[in-house]
């Protein structure tokens, strides 16, 4: 018997159903990703797709890092909040304690003054006494300064502003240290240094020159000049009257002798 297939094709379709129903095909995906890339050719396309993942990569890394960070900032900082009120009673008494210790330094300074300048007079009239040639006699010796001490020129002397930019506070302080003990310093010198005339008469004008050179060459005072000199009339004699200037200043160390002072118990 005889089949005539009206339908064309469709025999073709049968045949390649049973094919295709009888054997299985694999694909592998690289032949996918192989075909893909063949059918993807624009190079401006790649590029986009490269940076795109690129970035992405980047911002993950950034944000992982971003997060480590900010949980060890918040460490530091719980650390150092715990620290902080942790020695905040220690830092009130040091600034308390340094406090203290000022006063008692602008104490110490005044007491210092008081007793540097408590012999000078004493050593002054030695001094004058020794230098004193014959022939010479003094009439008045009297101080032209106004008495000085330390906490007398504190209240009207201060020290000038520095600049502390771009200092650290460690510098800061040594700075300040610095300027205190300067000026500590320059108020004792100050304190002991006074001034003062001396009024005689002399019956030998060269007396008169060697006084003075004897004078300047004491280590307890400086600047000897004579204010005046005239002839006057002394128990009827003409005698020159003589008037001297001069200020005292710091002597060396070794121009200073001390002794100690013993005192004896009474029974």
């Amino acid at each position: 018997m005889i089949e005539i297939n009206l339908l064309p094709g469709d025999g073709k379709k049968k045949k390649r159903a049973k094919t295709s129903s009888g054997v299985k095909f694999e694909i592998h995906p690289s032949q996918w990703f192989a075909g893909i890339s063949e059918k993807i050719t624009d190079k401006y396309m790649l590029g986009a797709v490269g940076a795109a993942a690129i970035c992405g990569a980047l911002i993950v890394l950034m944000f992982i890092s971003q997060t480590a960070r900010a949980a060890m900032l918040d460490a530091h900082e719980t650390k150092a909040v715990k620290d902080s009120a942790q020695y905040s009673a220690v830092l009130n008494a040091k600034a308390k304690a340094e406090a203290t210790r000022d006063s008692l330094y602008q104490q110490i300074a005044i007491i210092k003054s008081i007793d540097d300048s408590r012999y000078l007079w004493s050593h002054l009239m030695y001094e004058i006494s020794n230098a004193l040639p014959q022939y010479t006699w003094l009439m008045e010796i009297t101080q032209t300064s106004q008495p000085k001490s330390v906490a007398v020129a504190d209240t009207t002397k201060k020290a000038a502003p520095t600049d502390t930019t771009g200092k650290s506070p460690r510098q800061r302080a040594l700075e300040r240290d610095r300027a205190k003990k300067a000026r500590a310093d320059s108020l004792f010198a100050s304190a002991k240094t006074i001034q003062f005339k001396i009024v005689g008469h002399t019956v030998d004008i060269q007396a008169l020159t060697r006084f003075m050179k004897s004078l300047e060459a004491s280590p307890f005072i400086q600047n000897v000049q004579l204010k005046q000199s005239d002839l006057v009339q002394a128990e009827g004699k003409e005698v020159t009257e003589f008037t001297l200037e001069a200020e005292s200043q710091v002597p060396p160390p070794f121009a200073v002798k001390t002794v100690p002072l013993v005192v004896s118990a009474v029974r």
